[in-house]
């Protein structure tokens, strides 16, 4: 089996059991856990070791307890708490840019937004969502373990690290990736309940949004999303065939396999692998909250329909700042170029 057919098998793999066990036990949010799979297996790497494990699993609770800390102070001290949390989204986004930790710095984005959020409704559904994520976590490692033997990486040559970015770019893009997620956040706050998957979509966006260039964000950015929402609506459709957690698992195992082929290279495609990670954690989300709504009692559609177009707002809001702050950056990059001269 090619190399790039086996990274295939290992994510869906994975990601099945993620969500078969996330469903299975009845998590808070069962979609976390298929999604951190997503988030720590997409690369192609070995899962990590038990002191990576331990290490990630640590700093997720302390990173998720500062939102605890912080949910009270949201309440008594808004603006403090709102600038204190976009330091939190700037330095978590920083992390992710610079220093490469991805999943550390999802977690601590969540951390400063999702706990906070909970937090405006109940102190203890906060440690519920905390603890619900530390679980989840220890759910996806396991998950890749458990599929990595079926589909090693084998012996062949690993993909060349990604280019080191610089500090000052560093810092500019976590300010776009921070102006990103905050207006989703702030729209969170006045319903938990309801907008915290807008509150997840936009901390990956975010992310996504510091790996493409501003003449391709429309394309990417909106298509990954709409392709989610596609994606969404067939497999909630295929579920009315037999509504079981065992076909849930299969119809997202299968998708999966679809959209990562393009992102491994297991078939052509003119995207990136970052559009077909969007469009399968988009895809998630989505039949996650319905999956919720449904046992609610919630009309799923309309609520669906809502979510939808709320993530294609966020993502049109994320194209527009990024060419506003890329056009105001080239205008005091050649204002300073004109005062240099000048002197």
């Amino acid at each position: 089996m090619h190399i790039a057919e086996r990274r295939c098998y290992r994510l869906a793999c994975a990601t099945g059991i993620a969500l078969a066990l996330g469903y299975g036990m009845g998590l808070a949010i069962p979609f976390i856990a298929p999604l951190l799979a997503i988030l720590l297996g997409a690369k192609p790497a070995r899962p990590p070791g038990l002191k990576a494990s331990i290490i990630v699993i640590l700093f997720m609770v302390v990173a998720l307890g500062i939102g605890v800390a912080i949910g009270p102070l949201l309440q008594l001290a808004p603006v403090s708490a709102l600038l204190l949390i976009s330091l939190g989204l700037f330095f978590s986004s920083r992390l992710a840019i610079v220093g490469g930790k991805e999943v550390p710095s999802t977690l601590l984005a969540m951390g400063f937004t999702v706990i906070p959020a909970a937090s405006c409704v109940s102190q203890a559904l906060a440690l519920a969502i905390i603890a619900t994520l530390a679980l989840s976590v220890a759910i996806a490692i396991v998950s890749l373990w458990l599929a990595y033997p079926l589909f090693p990486e084998g012996s062949g040559t690993p993909p060349p690290p990604p280019a080191p970015v610089s500090p000052e770019e560093g810092g500019w893009l976590s300010l776009r990736a921070t102006l990103i997620v905050l207006p989703a956040f702030l729209l969170t706050l006045t319903n938990p309940a309801a907008y915290l998957p807008l509150t997840v979509k936009s901390i990956l966006l975010g992310r996504e949004a510091t790996e493409v260039r501003l003449r391709d964000a429309g394309r990417e950015l909106i298509g990954s999303t709409a392709l989610g929402g596609i994606c969404a609506i067939a497999v909630w459709g295929l579920l009315s065939l037999a509504v079981e957690l065992w076909f849930f698992t299969g119809w997202v195992v299968l998708v999966t396999l679809l959209l990562m082929s393009g992102a491994y290279g297991a078939r052509a495609s003119r995207f990136g692998a970052s559009f077909w990670v969007n469009t399968l954690t988009t895809m998630l989300i989505l039949l996650g909250a319905a999956v919720q709504d449904s046992a609610n009692g919630k009309d799923v559609y309309q609520a669906f329909a809502v979510r939808l177009a709320l993530f294609i707002a966020v993502t049109l809001y994320a194209i527009l700042a990024m060419a506003l702050l890329e056009n105001w950056r080239n205008w005091r990059g050649d204002r300073t170029r004109r005062m240099t001269h000048a002197v």
